[in-house]
């Protein structure tokens, strides 16, 4: 159960990378999301079944991981995934918007503002992802503004 755990919470071994582990799962995941979807009519219900279920073998990886190594080691990259998927629903699939959300994820990922930093000290999983879950969902919301106000 170990492997699993591992697989799962460094995202297919994207968090053995090291230093930048956060960001390359970010960007793999900002990639993946416009490349499986491209030139296709997105199905949101099938973003959101996939993104649910990131979040919910993250939250179960992350805790199942922690006996090993510790309250959210750096290896543990799922929460990322997780964070960019929610950051990308129901957005417009083109590269701007997906750079944007790249970017503010990233930003609200690392300087932690708005409740994202109180979220992290929930116990186990929760708090390795809960933190990013914030992080995307805030994304998300000033997507969903720049979007319906047109200015990309």
């Amino acid at each position: 159960m170990n492997r699993l755990y591992q697989l799962i919470s460094t995202s297919l071994g994207i968090g053995y990378i090291g230093k930048g582990a956060g960001t390359a799962a970010a960007v793999v995941t900002a990639f993946c999301w416009y490349m499986l979807q491209a030139g296709e009519i997105p199905d949101i219900r099938a973003q959101w079944l996939v993104t649910l279920l990131i979040v919910v073998l993250g939250t179960w990886s992350a805790a199942g991981v922690e006996k090993q190594w510790g309250k959210d080691h750096q290896r543990v990259v799922i929460d990322e995934v997780a964070g960019m998927c929610i950051s990308l629903l129901m957005v417009p699939l083109s590269v701007p918007y997906i750079a944007a959300g790249l970017i503010l994820f990233r930003f609200f990922d690392i300087a932690k503002p708005l409740y994202i930093r109180r979220a992290e000290r929930l116990p186990g999983g929760w708090g390795v992802m809960l933190d990013d879950v914030l992080a995307g969902v805030y994304t998300n919301l000033l997507l969903q503004v720049v979007y319906r106000a047109k200015l990309f």
